[in-house]
């Protein structure tokens, strides 16, 4: 099967326990008719991130939902990746906040690391996996470029959106209206394509 089209009115989890990220899916999705739920509603176990990739991880997270729910499933694994770190923190971009998810420390961290270095290239990475009950699987991705800057702007957004601004923007993440930020970010193109191969034939 070269693509999995969701029918109106189906159900679709989302396979994260992040309000704002389930939002801002959701948001994306209900346009298209689609009945979203999130992982943290339905009390699913948090699975552990274990491969080493954006799409391995994005994996594990999709098929625990689709297997614990036999519903489909779509779940992302996105990351900041800076230049001047090696791409860090990368697929390690949550765990970088700790447990109690203390992005303000997490972005120091990165602005301690870097503020000495003329490199402050940097983007966001997404991949998307949805998950059949049966085990199969699609990917979409997406990627957009830009650079740190500091101090933090805005308070829009969540996770490192006040020191990211794009490639070609006077705005940070954080500064931008949720429409602005949807139109461009990671996020969204990952999203335009599992919307073209998934839900375009069913647009309103």
């Amino acid at each position: 099967m070269s693509s999995y089209h969701l029918m109106r009115a189906s159900q679709l989890v989302i396979a994260t326990h992040n309000t704002n990220k389930f939002k801002e899916f959701s948001n994306l999705i209900k346009p298209f008719g689609i009945v979203t739920i999130s992982s943290g509603e339905l009390k699913l176990p948090e699975p552990e991130e274990t491969a080493n990739t954006f799409a391995g991880n994005a994996t594990i997270k999709a098929q625990k939902a689709a297997y614990i729910t036999n519903l489909p499933a779509l779940a992302d694994d996105s990351g900041l990746c800076v230049t001047a770190i090696n791409g860090a923190p990368g697929i390690y971009s949550s765990r970088w906040a700790g447990s109690n998810k203390d992005f303000t420390s997490a972005m120091e961290r990165i602005n301690n690391y870097i503020k000495d270095k003329e490199d402050r290239t940097a983007w966001f990475m997404c991949v998307l996996c949805l998950a059949l009950p049966t085990g199969q699987t699609w990917y979409f991705e997406g990627r957009i470029d830009g650079q740190i800057v500091w101090p933090p702007r805005g308070n829009q957004g969540h996770g490192y959106d006040p020191i990211f601004q794009p490639k070609g923007e006077i705005q940070t993440f954080a500064e931008m209206t949720n429409s602005k930020k949807n139109s461009i970010s990671h996020r969204a193109q990952a999203f335009h394509a599992f919307r073209t191969s998934c839900l375009e034939e069913h647009i309103p």
